[in-house]
């Protein structure tokens, strides 16, 4: 290997190097990280061949206009058996009026222990957000007094114009970025993950604000632990087994690692196999049953 070789494999390895040592549970926290990156990936790639199949209308659009920067997220096929974003939403969700003022809007966010919060009209549409940002900006305005200069970029500007104001219509960011309750929670998660988003507001069809769906309630909801798992593996033996075969099954779970070990009719056996693979969050199926 010449010094060159040498030099790039060098600043290979401190590039895949962490910064800093893993802490006991970030082993098990990137693991949780990858499967929910795998839940996401995989909705994903069923979402784009339902769409080459039968395009429909998108469930997370609301009847408002979604911005540019929010790519739209792909319809799933029904009766896919997934869980709803109203499975998983917090309801009653707190909103700010568009009269209210900048300060007020600081005592809801702390209230409330959120970082944004929904904007709605008298009717309950929604049309927009203010997040701890849009108020930074605001507080940072007034107690700096900073102008941007006559040849500023045009983000300053916007932020300063919109730090002038001091009622949630001016600070607010429009439109919102939001999800209907029949969408499912990997639409959700994807779209969450593209607009990085810890918080959506979720709305009907006309743009109501129904309830609010947290990134973490999404991620949980994804991403089922091993027990979660084994009552549907054991669900499935029921469905798949005769009664008589049943108890000659016997199932362990590790990290989204199915064992399954026991005699059964080869018949018997493909399928069950055949269906445990398909769960969601099973990884893998180590298959060690023996043909009866």
């Amino acid at each position: 290997m010449n010094e060159y070789e040498n030099l790039s494999a060098g600043a290979e390895v401190r590039r895949n190097a962490p910064s800093r040592p893993w802490s006991p549970g970030e082993a098990a926290r990137q693991d949780t990280l990858l499967r929910y990156l795998g839940a996401v990936a995989t909705a994903a790639a069923k979402h784009a061949g339902a769409e080459a199949q039968a395009p429909t209308t998108l469930p997370s659009a609301t009847a408002r206009p979604a911005p540019p920067s929010a790519p739209p997220t792909p319809q799933s096929p029904p009766g896919t058996g997934l869980p709803l974003v109203r499975d998983v939403m917090d309801v009653p969700a707190a909103s700010l009026r568009e009269d209210m003022p900048y300060r007020d809007i600081a005592r809801s966010l702390a209230r409330e222990h959120a970082g944004a919060l929904p904007v709605v009209d008298a009717e309950d549409h929604v049309v927009g957000v203010v997040s701890e940002s849009d108020l930074l900006a605001k507080i940072a305005f007034e107690a700096s007094g900073h102008r941007p200069g006559p040849i500023g970029r045009l983000r300053e500007r916007r932020i300063h114009g919109k730090a002038r104001g001091d009622l949630a219509a001016d600070l607010m960011t429009s439109p919102a970025i939001t999800v209907l309750p029949d969408a499912t929670v990997a639409e959700a998660a994807w779209l969450a993950a593209l607009s990085r988003l810890k918080r959506m507001p979720v709305t009907d069809r006309e743009g109501r604000l129904v309830g609010v769906v947290r990134r973490d309630a999404l991620l949980q909801s994804l991403i089922r632990d091993d027990a979660g798992i084994r009552t549907e593996v054991d669900a499935t033996i029921a469905a798949c087994c005769p009664p008589g075969d049943r108890e000659n099954v016997e199932v362990a779970v590790h990290d989204g690692i199915v064992e399954l070990t026991g005699r059964l009719p080869s018949m018997t056996l493909a399928r069950l196999v055949a269906e445990v693979q398909e769960i969601t969050d099973v990884v893998e199926v180590k298959n060690l049953l023996t043909a009866a």
